[in-house]
């Protein structure tokens, strides 16, 4: 393929921008996102698996899947004992990321509020870290002077949410609209006072509204009450983030690429399972402590000569086998582990709803799903209800497996396959295309060509054409 080079290159990233409402039918009113569809090209954007913040931002930028980057969460195992975790921070991130790449070849970058960036590397140009860094104490700033001049000019960088899991939705409503106006500033800013030749930010704001109020704007939640004071929360919220673009636009001259993309989308939860209750209920998990009421499984003795598998919540469920030879106190034989992960499977896909109707759960090996798998990966990956349904650890208080209260708090949304995908060159016509078959692993390889850069050989993704 052969398509000319930009010089710039300027990514407007929408952490869980849903295709929903920005394509389609149900699409809300966004000028300035369909005029730059109609231009370029636009479509669905397929995520990681996990389609989750951490890993999905990383591979986008990267082009490498989660198994080959080694992270599968936010939080993973940093070895085969029973306890111990990390978090995934931007020190997680061995590989080359799109910035990185574009530094060594002498590009100006200019970066904001992607998630792990935290803590700060050395990039030819400014960086200013995401939503991992702990506070606004810490250096989220490279160069680390940097600082001192950004906070002045637009006052404390707020780097994420506080609390989005809570049932004050005015407090949540404010709280992630001044996070919306405060990433928007802080993009004006880089974009006005400094060089670059690639900019790059990510809004936080979309996920926690998404998580924080959807029930009171999908009809389809099952809790939805037609006329709430909610209900119109989403299409608001959009049309601002997208006059917000638009301003952005005005920095972008005719040798300038744009996207508008985002690392997944979203869609209604209806529920959890608490899936360590569940291993509990079919002899594969044992623990001593008494469960007469409800018990986070991190707080629980576990009795590991009994234990087969265990799990850790989330939006999906990262399940472990108890492997002889391999974790302290291993059960079950290495002779025995594919006989094994292939019941599991079977038996994760063939749960019921609480009305004894198929789930419809999706349980995969990461071995399946990844070029390469590297660190401790979870022996599988489930999607609950093909994820309408989220992943719950906690045990006891009931039998139960079903519950319909979430056990960090308030969240009426979970992650979903696809995210969007917006791209025109700003000096041409791309006729206003839908592309399908879209990954976000493709992003990375198709600014890198687009700006005259050599693209690493052991990318995963493929360049993207404005003509197909």
């Amino acid at each position: 393929m052969t398509v000319s080079t930009t010089k710039k290159a300027m990514i407007i990233g929408l952490d869980c921008a849903t295709p929903q409402f920005i394509f389609g039918p149900k699409a809300f009113d966004l000028p300035n996102m369909r005029r730059l569809a109609e231009r370029g090209c636009w479509g669905k954007l397929e995520s990681s698996h996990p389609p989750i913040t951490v890993p999905a931002w990383a591979s986008m930028t990267a082009s490498k899947d989660a198994g080959e980057l080694g992270i599968y969460g936010f939080r993973n195992r940093k070895d085969y004992s029973y306890d111990g975790m990390f978090t995934a921070n931007g020190n997680a991130i061995r590989e080359k990321r799109l910035w990185d790449i574009l530094s060594r070849a002498g590009k100006k970058v200019a970066i904001l509020g992607v998630p792990q960036t935290y803590p700060v590397r050395p990039v030819n140009g400014w960086l200013i870290s995401g939503f991992l860094a702990p506070d606004t104490n810490a250096d989220y700033t490279y160069p680390k002077a940097f600082k001192k001049e950004f906070e002045e000019a637009i006052g404390e960088y707020i780097i994420d949410v506080k609390d989005f899991r809570t049932d004050d939705k005015d407090g949540l409503l404010e709280r992630v609209y001044a996070l919306m106006e405060n990433r928007f500033a802080a993009a004006r800013f880089l974009l006005e006072t400094r060089p670059w030749d690639f900019f790059m930010m990510v809004e936080m704001g979309l996920d926690r509204l998404h998580h924080g109020f959807w029930r009171f704007c999908d009809p389809e939640h099952p809790l939805f009450e037609p006329g709430n004071p909610y209900e119109h929360v989403f299409r608001d919220y959009y049309q601002a983030v997208d006059r917000h673009i638009g301003a952005l636009l005005e920095y972008a001259d005719e040798d300038t690429l744009l996207m508008v993309v985002s690392d997944h989308g979203a869609r209604a939860m209806h529920g959890g399972v608490r899936v360590n209750q569940w291993l509990l209920n079919e002899g594969l998990l044992s623990v001593t402590d008494d469960l007469s009421e409800e018990k986070r499984f991190e707080d629980c003795a576990v009795d590991w000569s009994r234990t087969r598998a265990w799990s850790s919540g989330g939006y999906y469920a990262r399940v472990f086998f108890n492997v002889e030879g391999r974790e302290p106190e291993g059960i079950i034989p290495q002779s025995e582990y594919e006989p094994f992960c292939e019941e599991m499977v079977a038996r994760i896909e063939s749960m019921t709803d609480p009305e004894g109707r198929p789930l419809g759960n999706k349980a995969y090996r990461p071995k399946d799903l990844y070029r390469t798998v590297r660190g401790v990966a979870p022996d599988l990956i489930v999607y609950f209800g093909d994820l309408g349904w989220r992943s719950v650890g906690a045990v006891g208080g009931t039998d139960s497996i079903y519950t319909f209260e979430n056990d960090t708090g308030p969240d009426d949304a979970n992650h979903d396959y696809h995210g969007i995908f917006i791209m025109a060159d700003a000096g041409t016509n791309g006729g206003g295309l839908e592309r399908t078959g879209l990954h976000l692993m493709d992003v990375a390889p198709t600014v890198l060509d687009r700006m005259g850069v050599p693209i690493p050989a052991d990318m995963q993704g493929r360049v993207i054409g404005a003509k197909e």
